[in-house]
Order: structure tokens, then sequence, then C-alpha cells
């Protein structure tokens, strides 16, 4: 008689599991046939995918390098010390958390850290381009904290930084969140630095979306300027999909308590190790070209869709993003990420600043470029796909023309191939 599971835990997934193997192989389909314009995600690398695969899934080490709660955790320590000091070395940071399951996690354990339930929290408007973790209503940050709403500029569409300065120091936030999910321009951290050090705020800076450009130094760097500093992992970085913490040392205790026990059990040391592999690419030279190519390529894809008639909010983009005003093309949000998407090309409704309407309608787009970019576009193919969601926004109603649009999509999409060892 063999031991009892041993068969199930040699089998293949596609053997042990065939639905659910059936389900991974529609995806990467998917994700090879698609044009990937959504400006959150991004294609992690092999060595990312392996290591996030890994046997390291079965450790459990609730605690810090050096200080667990579980005997075995030698070599995983070494693990998540090397994560830390790739992170320190990339951003310059005196100290880091790379524990965080998410970048919306790592948020709130850093409130949880540096506020008290009704503390004063100051944040950008949802609308002109916050995140829910910076006050929404509904969510944990907006139901614990006094939320001050900061926007941007009727005109100008950009950070109302008088604005930014009359309600602080009206208001005396204990802490001020910079650094968003929907903003297409370069933030000024010295600017928000400035207005919290006469306010007498801590300052927190969210660089989940810009945290690649920041490595390559393709955007400022918020570091030297704030207490705080979250991220992602999994955007323009090219790794898991996790989050992190970074702060001054005067901050570091409390963030590690907030995070464990605080906020989580154990770590995903399977992930920790993949937050490792793609600090360690952050600090190449390949990885540095990569980054300044985002902001060539979507630059380059805002200019065509300019050109085509489609208003840009802020009237461009300095970044990995641009945000559409679809208003004067007779197509809202939900309609345009459906057509697109029918012709294989995936972006996200988003609402636009000082729209009226629902966040599940939204009168705009956000389109982004680190996934192509990664995948291999450069510009001709970004002003190809431009000339492409133009041409489906105006033959929404063509069954043929959008059938056409779709071959034109696949062979573009053949010329870069995703994921061949798989």
């Amino acid at each position: 008689m063999s031991p009892v599971g041993r068969e199930w835990r040699r089998e293949p997934l596609y053997h042990l599991d065939p639905e659910l193997n059936g389900l991974l192989r529609s995806e990467l389909i998917r994700q090879q046939e698609t044009l990937e314009l959504i400006a959150s995600e991004n294609f992690a690398s092999r060595a990312v995918l392996e290591a996030t695969g890994s046997v390291l899934t079965n450790k459990y080490a609730e605690g810090l390098p050096g200080a667990r709660y579980y005997g075995g955790c030698d070599i995983v320590d070494q693990v998540e010390q090397l994560a830390i000091d790739r992170c320190k070395a990339v951003f310059g940071a005196e100290h880091v958390n790379v524990q965080p399951h998410s970048g919306s996690s790592a948020n709130l354990a850093a409130l949880f850290a540096l506020l008290d339930p009704g503390d004063t929290l100051m944040g950008m408007e949802l609308t002109h381009g916050g995140h829910l973790t910076h006050g929404l209503d509904i969510n944990y940050s907006g139901r614990t904290y006094d939320v001050v709403r900061y926007h941007v500029h009727r005109v100008t569409e950009t950070i109302d930084y008088d604005e930014v300065r009359e309600l602080a120091l009206t208001r005396r936030p204990k802490l001020i969140i910079c650094g968003y999910s929907s903003y297409p321009r370069i933030v000024d951290w010295a600017a928000f630095r400035a207005i919290a050090d006469e306010c007498g705020a801590l300052l927190l800076a969210d660089i989940a979306h810009i945290a690649g450009l920041i490595a390559a130094g393709v955007h400022p760097n918020p570091v030297p300027y704030c207490d705080v500093v979250t991220s992602t992992t999994h955007k323009t970085l090219t790794g898991p999909r996790a989050g992190l913490i970074m702060c001054r040392q005067e901050h570091a205790r409390a963030i590690d308590r907030a995070v464990f026990p605080g906020m989580q059990g154990g770590p995903l040391m399977h992930v920790i190790a993949a937050k490792a592999v793609c600090l360690k690419i952050a600090q190449s030279e390949e990885f540095h070209r990569l980054q300044r190519q985002i902001v060539v390529n979507c630059l380059a894809l805002a200019e065509t869709l300019a050109a085509g008639g489609v208003r840009l909010v802020s009237g461009g983009t300095d970044v990995h993003l641009a945000l559409l005003d679809l208003r004067s093309t007779g197509l809202n949000g939900l309609q345009c990420q459906d057509l697109l998407e029918s012709v294989g090309i995936t972006a996200n409704r988003n609402v636009v600043p000082f729209e009226a309407g629902k966040f599940n309608v939204a009168s705009g787009l956000r389109v982004g470029s680190p996934a192509v970019t990664t995948r291999g576009f450069m510009e001709p193919e970004m002003r190809h796909t431009g000339e492409l969601i133009l041409r489906a926004i105006a033959a929404r109603d063509d069954a043929v023309a959008l059938a056409e649009i779709r071959r034109e999509v696949l062979d573009l999409l053949d010329r870069f191939p995703l994921y061949e060892f798989l």
C-alpha cells in the first residue's frame, strides 16, 4: 500500500484538475491574443512566475527576518532580507517592509500605523485621480478617519496645489496622501512636503502606478520627501501582485507592527521571493530602458488619439497612462470599454474630473502602455493602436469593420509573442 496522498501530490495540474487547467489555458490564450492597455496591468517575467509558484508557498513565517514565531525560517529570512535590501537600493529607503499582500493592504497598514480613528486625513478626490484607500466613504479609510478631499484645477486638470495648501492650513490634517491611480502628470513631491511642513502633517506617497518609472529615474522619487511611501509591485515594476511599504526609520516599528500583527498573519514567502526578483530586475539598464519606452509609448498613443479628436484630460500625459474624455465621441466609458474588448483591446472605464456620471458607467477611459511595452511595442505600434481605437469608435455599428479591426489586432500581436515557453 502506497503512502496516503502520494498519487495526487505528484499529479500535474492538467491531469489532476483538467477543468481548472483548461481555464488557465484559456486565460493564457486571452492574454496572448489581447492588446492590453489597462494601465494597472503588466506581464510578469518568467523568473517572477517561477518564484511565485515555488516551494516557498509551503512556509509559514510570521514575524520578521531573525524574529519569527515559527522554526525552519533560516532560508526564508534570507529571501525576505534580499527583497528588503534590494528595495532599499532601488528607492533609497531607510526602512522597508515587503510583507503587504497588496497595495491596498499596504495603504491601510500605513494609515493604521500613523493615525488614530477620527484623525484628519487628506487625500485626492477619487473622481479626480485618487484611490479607494485614500478616503473613499465606503472604504476602511473613509469610515475610520475624518477625510478632507483635494482636487485638480478645473481649467488645467492638474493638481491644484493652492487648494491643497489652503485646505491643509484650514483643516490641519495629521496626514496628507499624494500619489494616484488615474493622474497622467508628474507629481511635485517637494511642493507637498512644503505644505505638509507648513501645517504640521505627515506625508505619504502612494506610488503603486509609477514605482517602475521612479526606479528608473523617469519620474522624481518621493522617498526623500515623504515619511512613508507605499507601492504595489505588479504594475510598472513588473513583479508579482503584491505590495510593500517604505518609511523613515522613526516610523519603522509602527509600520512593521501595523503589518503584523495589526493587519496580516503569515507573509506570502513565495510572493516575497518574486518581489526580490523584480527588484533585482529593476536595477538593470534593460529595465531602465523599458521604463523610458513606457513613457514614450504612452505619449505616442495619446497624441494619436488626440489627433483623432479624443480629448485628453489635462491635455496630455507625462507618465504611463492617459485619461480620455469620451463625451465628444457619443460613447460613455462602459460602452467604449465593451466596444474595444470586442475587437481584442482591453482598457478600463474611468470617471473624469468634474463629471456627474456614475462610476460604473463613467465618461472616460483610462489607457496605459506598460503591458504592451513589456511585450515589445514601440512608437509605430502605439500609433497603430491609437488608430485602431479611433477606427473602432467610428465603426461601432459596423460588424464587418469591427471584425477586420479584430484581425488587425491579432496580426499585430503575432509579431510580439507572449509566454511562448508556456
